[in-house]
C-alpha cells in the first residue's frame, strides 16, 4: 500500500525536471543554478556530435517516466486492492530515494548546450518509435494483468470482498506467475531503446530493474506453488518459456 508514495513522489519530482527541460528547450530558459551543479556532479559535461538526438531522447524518457508514474499511481489509488502486508523501512526509503535518483539519471544524460538554454536541431529516429510501441504495449498489459490480481478480491459488482490470495488467469498470467513485473522490465528496456541502446548508465538501470523483478517474482511463484497444489505448472515464474 506504501508503494503508493513512491509514486507521488515520482510524479511531483520527475514533473517538476519535466517542466525545466521543456522550458530548455521551447522557451531557451536554462535549468536552475543548483539543478545544473547537481547535474555537473553527476553527469557529463562534454558535448557530442548528436545532442539534438540526446535531448529529445532524454525529453522523451522523462515524459515517458513520469506519465508511468502517474498510471501507476492511479492504478494504486483506484484499481489495485492491497492485502495488510507491510514494507520494510529500509525498502521504504530506498524506494523513495530511487524516484528521485531516476529522473535525475535522466536529466543528466542532457547535452550541457542545452543546459544553457542553446537551441539544437532535433530528429526523430526509428528507435524512439520503436521504443514507445514497446512502451505502450507493456504498459497496456501490466494494466490488465493489475486489473486481474484486483478482480480476485472482488465480487462481480466491484466491491471488495477478500484480502486473501488467489489464483490469477487470463492475459500474460497464462505463462508466467507474475507478468505485471515482466512489463515492468519491458517498460525500462523501451526506454533504453528510446536512448538509442547507447546508454550505459540506462543498462545499469535495466540491469537493476531485472534482478529487483526477477527475485520479487520468484518468491511470489514459490508462494503459488507453496500454497496452491493445482498450481499450473507449465508457468514460469517472470519471463514467459524461459524462466
Amino acid at each position: 500500500r506504501w508503494f503508493t508514495h513512491f509514486y507521488v513522489v515520482s510524479v511531483l519530482w520527475n514533473g517538476f525536471l519535466l517542466i525545466w527541460l521543456f522550458r530548455a528547450e521551447f522557451l531557451r530558459e536554462p535549468l536552475p543554478s543548483w539543478i545544473q551543479h547537481m547535474h555537473h556532479a553527476l553527469g557529463r559535461d562534454s558535448q557530442s556530435g548528436d545532442m539534438g538526438n540526446e535531448y529529445f531522447s532524454a525529453l522523451l524518457v522523462l515524459l515517458l517516466l513520469w506519465l508511468h508514474s502517474c498510471r501507476r499511481l492511479a492504478e494504486c489509488l483506484w484499481t489495485s486492492v492491497f492485502s495488510n502486508g507491510v514494507i520494510h523501512i529500509v525498502q521504504y526509503c530506498f524506494g523513495l530515494g530511487y524516484y528521485i535518483a531516476i529522473g535525475s539519471t535522466v536529466l543528466c544524460q542532457v547535452p550541457t548546450n542545452i543546459r544553457n538554454g542553446k537551441e539544437l536541431s532535433v530528429q526523430i529516429h526509428w528507435y524512439h518509435a520503436v521504443g514507445v510501441m514497446m512502451y505502450i504495449w507493456a504498459s497496456l498489459h501490466q494494466h490488465r494483468c493489475l486489473e486481474i490480481l484486483a478482480s480476485l478480491r472482488k465480487n462481480q459488482s466491484g466491491k471488495v470482498v477478500s484480502l486473501s490470495h488467489s489464483v490469477p488467469f487470463g492475459d500474460w498470467f497464462e505463462s508466467v506467475s507474475c507478468p505485471h513485473y515482466f512489463a515492468e522490465l519491458l517498460i525500462y528496456i523501451s526506454m533504453d531503446i528510446m536512448l538509442g541502446f547507447r546508454n550505459v548508465t540506462w543498462w545499469c538501470v535495466v540491469m537493476y530493474v531485472l534482478f529487483n523483478q526477477a527475485l520479487a517474482a520468484v518468491l511470489c511463484h514459490e508462494f503459488y506453488q507453496k500454497n496452491f497444489s493445482s498450481y499450473p505448472k507449465h508457468r514460469k515464474a517472470f519471463i514467459p518459456h524461459v524462466f
